[in-house]
């Protein structure tokens, strides 16, 4: 993975997100949002599709499991916006965790420093959120992807009347996220336009009125 790429990328994620919560509340930043809560209890429920019962048969549910990371860093991203410094110098600050994973023995303990920090600094540690998705074999590509194509899905339902219950979710006997796994599939994550792509995919397979 090229650094430069990844610092540029989650500048994209940052500015998506900051979108998104701008979409809530104009001055979202100013709320004091615990998004360090949601973070750990995000944790807990991952950890449930991961497997942790000693006493039990598990089989871990990794697909869920990295749905559930990607949900995380919509958290993580959050809580370091600030509405002061910009989306570049928060990119490099998080890139530069995130290149350096912490890796505990397993997966689960990776989770705890992960779970840890948001409880007991109130901070979102892209270090131990970086172990987490290396001992799941998920890379950066994949987290970027699935970040961009979920937040872009979100706008796209509001734009089609998502709030006023106009929206279609199934499109020609498929739901919107199985059209939306397809589309990511044709695309390449490095192109500049890449959420712009992945936005007219969506808006070329959605349902025509007859």
């Amino acid at each position: 993975m090229n650094k430069a790429l990844m610092v540029k990328q989650v500048a994209t994620m940052l500015e998506m997100q900051n979108a998104m919560n701008t979409k809530v509340h104009e001055k979202w930043f100013e709320q004091n949002y615990e998004w360090y809560r949601a973070i750990w209890i995000e944790c807990a429920e991952m950890l449930d599709h991961y497997g942790w019962k000693w006493w039990k048969h598990q089989t871990p549910e990794i697909e869920q499991v990295k749905m559930e990371l990607v949900d995380i860093f919509h958290f993580g991203l959050s809580s370091r916006i600030d509405g002061e410094r910009s989306f570049d110098d928060i990119a490099e600050e998080l890139t530069n965790e995130m290149w350096e994973p912490l890796e505990k023995d397993d997966f689960k303990q990776t989770l705890e420093a992960l779970a840890g920090q948001a409880v007991m600094y109130q901070h979102f540690d892209g270090s131990s959120f970086a172990g987490c998705m290396k001992q799941i074999n998920m890379p950066f590509e994949e987290l970027f992807k699935s970040y961009v194509g979920k937040n872009t899905l979100n706008f796209f339902r509001q734009d089609k009347g998502y709030k006023e219950g106009t929206y279609i979710k199934e499109w020609y006997g498929k739901e919107d996220n199985e059209v939306l796994v397809e589309i990511l599939e044709k695309l390449d994550a490095s192109e500049d336009d890449f959420k712009h792509l992945v936005y007219q995919g969506l808006a070329d397979n959605y349902p025509r009125p007859e």
